[in-house]
């Protein structure tokens, strides 16, 4: 496997490792970079890192403040780039809601559905509260500590807290606004990984991503918090493997 020069301003890495292509959304203020050690680690499946505006690569580019917007606009590039090829979303925590999102928006349009969606740390957007998440510098600060996977260097670097504030509170705020709608759930099989200790997304309210699909659904516990995912990339990624398989070209 050689990973090349990605070939979007969506999808700044490439991965040869497949025909099956996995769509990994990042967290709140999460970058493509994010999933970068993940590309050539799950045989038969391209990893495909996606980058939001407004940070790394797109970094000149305004940030988006709407799931909804922001949803739009991927579901056209993802469509031009998976074009027949058979693929697969994985969100984290705001990636999950955004990828949800994602997917009416490509059921709206009339594209073709992923085989798989792959959701964590994240609850079912039904029976999440989305008006009292932290906006203020203070409050996002604050939530980074609590989250953990933020080095405390970086929370009290004022040149570091400028890089990273911007995008990180163009996500909370778009998350802040969020509405569920309900809809007719979706025709694709769900996979959710919870952190046991995840205190921003318990693994209880994980269960009710089974409400959002006519599918399969498997919950899977990981050990740690927020971050598990992240932290313990070989569970994560045996899996995601174990669930792509099937699907493998």
């Amino acid at each position: 496997m050689t990973a090349t020069v990605g070939h979007s301003r969506w999808l700044p890495f490439s991965d040869t490792e497949g025909g099956l292509r996995l769509y990994c959304l990042p967290h709140a203020g999460g970058s493509a970079s994010a999933f970068r050690p993940w590309i050539g680690r799950l045989p038969g499946v391209s990893v495909l890192p996606v980058q939001y505006p407004g940070r790394e690569t797109r970094l000149r580019e305004a940030a988006h403040h709407s799931v909804g917007n922001l949803a739009a606009e991927l579901a056209e590039a993802l469509l031009a780039d998976a074009q027949d090829a058979p693929y697969a979303v994985y969100g984290h925590s705001f990636g999950a809601l955004t990828a949800f999102e994602l997917l009416h928006v490509i059921r709206g349009l009339g594209g073709p559905l992923p085989v798989q969606l792959i959701v964590s740390g994240f609850g079912a957007p039904q029976t999440e509260d989305f008006a009292d998440d932290a906006v203020t510098d203070e409050e996002i600060i604050g939530l980074l500590r609590d989250l953990g996977g933020t080095p405390e260097q970086y929370l009290t670097d004022r040149r570091i807290l400028k890089m990273i504030m911007p995008p990180l509170r163009a996500d909370l705020t778009a998350k802040v606004a969020y509405r569920y709608m309900p809809r007719p759930e979706l025709d694709v099989p769900i996979m959710a990984l919870g952190g046991l200790d995840d205190r921003q997304a318990t693994y209880d309210s994980m269960h009710g991503w089974a409400d959002q699909t006519t599918g399969d659904f498997r919950l899977h516990p990981l050990p740690g918090g927020h971050f598990a995912v992240l932290e313990q990339p070989e569970e994560t990624l045996e899996l995601i493997s174990r669930v792509l398989r099937p699907h493998l070209v």
